[in-house]
């Protein structure tokens, strides 16, 4: 059974971890950091005019390869900034048309992935704050299931355990969104760092 320190403890847990947005643009946005919706292609890109690359590169399948590879986080960035280096040094290649087309496919694909992330987050928000009024809705139930006359112990016991349950996975998901919000700076860094090996490696 959850002592009165218990639920006071539980209501404070739901209330608080659920703060308002730092910019009212993006009510469900969770992170400290300000929310950018997209990469700036000036932020990362100081080479040539991409021209139409962003509209050819998937049109070639060793281009695409490579941008699935290097865009993968689970790839280390000096993995990464070496597989595109070789790419470009082989014989024959075009460095330039290659690198404009690796360059758009990376941006492409990188913001893309960056959008779901942040998506996601403001997804488990929305969640968050439902979980929360949930606990304190169900804290107060249980309060008065305490303080009633006869106590049916069955259903405190239930709701205690329901509840012990649900702000378990209020918490469990605050750790993740807290980890989950670095990942679009992340993201940020990979992109800029593979932009400026292409662009000294077709200078």
């Amino acid at each position: 059974m959850i002592s009165r320190i218990g639920l006071v403890l539980i209501a404070v847990v739901a209330s608080t971890q659920i703060s308002d947005a730092a910019d009212p643009r993006y009510p469900d946005w969770p992170c400290a950091q300000a929310k950018v919706p997209e990469i700036s292609l000036a932020a990362v890109w100081a080479g040539p005019s991409l021209d139409d690359a962003e509209q050819k590169w998937k049109n070639d399948p060793k281009i695409s390869a490579l941008v699935e590879k290097a865009a993968a986080r689970k790839l280390p960035l000096e993995d990464a900034q070496k597989a595109i280096t070789d790419f470009l040094a082989a014989p024959g290649t075009d460095k330039v048309a290659a690198g404009k087309l690796l360059f758009a496919g990376l941006f492409e694909q990188l913001n893309a992935e960056r959008a779901s992330v942040m998506n996601g987050l403001e997804r488990v928000t929305r969640k968050q704050r439902q979980a929360a009024d949930k606990v304190r809705s169900d804290t107060i139930e249980l309060q008065a299931l305490q303080d009633a006359t006869p106590r049916d112990q069955a259903k405190i016991d239930e709701l205690g355990n329901s509840l012990v349950w649900e702000t378990r996975i209020f918490e469990d998901r605050r750790r993740v969104v807290k980890f989950v919000c670095e990942v679009p700076t992340t993201i940020d860094q990979r992109l800029f760092a593979l932009g400026r090996t292409i662009q000294q490696e077709i200078e």
